[in-house]
């Protein structure tokens, strides 16, 4: 089968053309597309716990410290140990990481305003229910190639 033939090239080369689109916007206002997510997903008022960030955005615990120590150095968070439970650290916007959060989400706000214009909403909804609907079928993929291992691991 030729890979352009296969869903998981159109989703990958799909992903890959926006990545470098949102990376080249990000660019503009001295970030990348990496930190716009990470400063996306840091609530405003309550801050996040910063367990909580890399399940969000699917990234491995060693590539989210080294992230968070970046923005830190750059100013655009602080952590904060939390005060109902010292084993937690929350992650809170600095005034600067509030102002690139809002440059990340303008440019975020553009592309999504930019596919209604282009794409009817019928297809929209058609497209995000198949997507919906891999997602699905990925996870449960994903647990049965868990429970196998653990299984096979139990045995050894």
């Amino acid at each position: 089968m030729k890979k352009e033939k296969t869903v998981d090239f159109h989703i990958k080369w799909a992903w890959h053309s926006i990545s470098r689109m949102y990376n080249a916007y990000a660019a503009r206002f001295g970030i990348t597309m990496a930190i716009g997510y990470v400063l996306l997903n840091i609530d405003l008022e309550e801050g996040t716990p910063a367990t909580k960030i890399g399940p969000l955005l699917g990234m491995e615990p060693r590539s989210l410290v080294r992230m968070l120590k970046n923005l830190e150095e750059r100013g655009l968070i602080r952590r904060e140990v939390d005060d109902n439970d010292k084993r937690f650290v929350r992650i809170y916007l600095t005034e600067a990481g509030k102002i690139k959060r809002e440059m990340a989400r303008d440019g975020v706000i553009q592309f999504n305003q930019a596919i209604r214009e282009r794409i009817p909403l019928d297809k929209l909804v058609v497209f995000l229910d198949v997507i919906k609907e891999i997602n699905r079928m990925v996870e449960e993929e994903n647990s049965k190639i868990k429970t196998t291992e653990a299984e096979e691991l139990s045995l050894d």
